[in-house]
């Protein structure tokens, strides 16, 4: 398989192997789409995004892997006391990624979390759906 889809595959499985203020279990798809109905559940999809390879010297070169986590839940009410325990579970999983080594693919390290959107605005004015989406960033060194 690709690094790529390896590195996603273990964010999902650090993610199922971590019990988070909120339960939670991760899969990885390329195109996240459910329906409005399914959205009553939380949902936390991985998704591989990019892929950028720098050389280093003659024989090696780092790269750096983007992996998208999407948190997302319809909500009855759109105020703060139904979306700050959302926000909170990205920074909780923001939190426990960042830094850290995969282990079932060691030589991946999280290198850097940005969280664009905090909240899709549009997802909650016409679904009435919170959606957030973390980025990792993973570098493998070879």
């Amino acid at each position: 398989m690709a690094v790529i889809t390896d590195i996603a595959d273990a964010v999902v499985a650090e993610l199922n192997g971590h019990a988070f203020s909120q339960p939670l279990a991760a899969v990885r798809h390329y195109r996240p789409l459910f329906d409005l109905a399914q959205m009553q559940d939380l949902h936390v999809t991985v998704v591989p995004k990019a892929i950028a390879i720098e050389r280093l010297d003659r024989t090696s070169h780092q790269e750096d892997y983007e992996i998208d986590v999407a948190v997302q839940k319809k909500v009855d009410a759109v105020d703060n006391a139904t979306l700050d325990p959302l926000t909170a579970l990205v920074q909780e999983v923001a939190d426990f990624l960042r830094g850290r080594r995969l282990a079932a693919l060691p030589a991946a390290l999280c290198m850097a979390a940005r969280n664009e959107p905090i909240y899709a605005p549009e997802h909650l004015d016409e679904l009435r759906q919170f959606t957030s989406v973390l980025t990792l960033t993973y570098r493998v060194v070879r």
